[in-house]
Parts: C-alpha cells; structure tokens; sequence
C-alpha cells in the first residue's frame, strides 16, 4: 500500500524529508534525485545513468521509490518509469525486484542505498529471482545476445542525456501531482493566446492610427 506524504507519522516525514536532502545534494553514482512538489514525498523520483561496461551505458532511466504507510518497518516498492530489458525488471510494469527491498531490508536501509544498488543491479543481475523468465534465460544461455537485445531497447527507450532538474520537475507534476489532469495546464496555454491575440489587435490599431495622420 502506497501513501502520500500526509500520511506518514512526522517522525518518519522528518527522517525522509532528511534523506531526499541528501539525496540531492551528495547522490550516489550515477543517481539523481528529481525534485518533485514538496507534499509528495510519499514517492521518490530519481534518474540514473547506465553504468559503465553495461548495455545500459550512455542512456538515462526514470525510476521511482513508493514508500508503504508503514515506512520505515517495510521497504519501498521500485519500478522503472522507463522501460528497460533486464531480468530483475517487470516488463509490463517496470516493478524491481531486488534483495535490497525484500528480504535483506532493514529500517536503517537509506534511499541513496537503495538507488545505489538498484544501479548496481543493471552491472550484475540476479537472473535466478527474475521477473522477466525470457530475459533471463537469455543472460543464462548467451550474455552476448543479452547484451545486444538490451543494448536495442536502451537505445529505443533510454535518453541520450540527463534532463535538466527543472524540465523534470515540471514534466512530473504535469504527469502525476497535476489535480486538475492537465486543466491547468490547457487554461495556461489559453491565456498565452489571449494575450497574443490582444498584442496583434493593438499593433494593428496603431499602424491605422499612423496610416491616417499621414
């Protein structure tokens, strides 16, 4: 069960509020934080960069951390907002599965830490607790062709580079925080016409003003 920030004890809000400044101050690796409206800290956005050596490399991955209502004593859910061909990745909903968030989470498990190694999962897959059975068994039996079918779709899928905070920003509460399901967003673009339509009304008014006193 996910939540939003106002439902998180102030304790817990406190401790999160802490670790997303972290976060985005000193990231780990190949992370980024993406800032999103301070009120929803319930979910945690973050980009990262295709490790070296991998066939992730050179492309940039959205992801997100959804915390449960009873945060810390049970571990985020992860998923992949862009899609990405590996075993421990649910190719119909971009759902992680790594050991970090299952078994071996504990309630001092940071944030950073878990970024980090769900990083470090795109260098070293666990194919043999995969949530995507073709793609690993593919990495089992032939890791070059692994390698070139997830080089194929990083490429389709994966950005070429890493989006500036503030486009992100606002493309994430366009997409997910906007409560009026892009109203906001159409009345905005209304009134930039509006005043666009006025700006040609009054040139056309003045060049007649200087048509008639010549």
């Amino acid at each position: 069960m996910s939540c939003s920030a106002e439902n998180l004890p102030p304790q817990v809000l406190a401790r999160v509020a802490k670790e997303v400044y972290k976060l985005a101050s000193a990231p780990p690796e190949g992370v980024k934080f993406v800032p999103t409206r301070a009120d929803n800290l319930g979910t945690i956005y973050a980009e990262i960069e295709g490790p070296t050596g991998t066939p992730y490399e050179g492309r940039f991955f959205d992801l997100k951390l959804v915390l449960p209502s009873d945060f810390p004593q049970s571990p985020p859910r992860g998923f992949f907002l862009s899609k990405i061909y590996h075993p421990n990745t649910n190719p119909l909903t971009g759902d992680i599965c790594v050991n970090t968030l299952k078994r071996d989470w504990t309630s001092v498990t940071t944030i950073s830490h878990v970024l980090s190694v769900i990083r470090c999962l795109l260098i070293v897959p666990f194919p043999e607790s995969s949530l995507n059975d073709e793609c690993g068994k593919l990495f089992m039996e032939s890791y070059n062709d692994y390698a070139k079918r997830a080089r194929l779709l990083a490429n389709l899928h994966g950005r070429e580079r890493s989006v500036a905070a503030n486009d992100r920003q606002q493309i994430t509460d366009d997409e997910n925080t906007d409560p009026t399901g892009g109203v906001s967003r159409n009345v905005a673009v209304s009134k930039e016409s509006k005043k666009a339509g006025r700006a040609k009304t009054n040139e056309k008014s003045k060049k007649k003003k200087n048509l008639k006193r010549l």
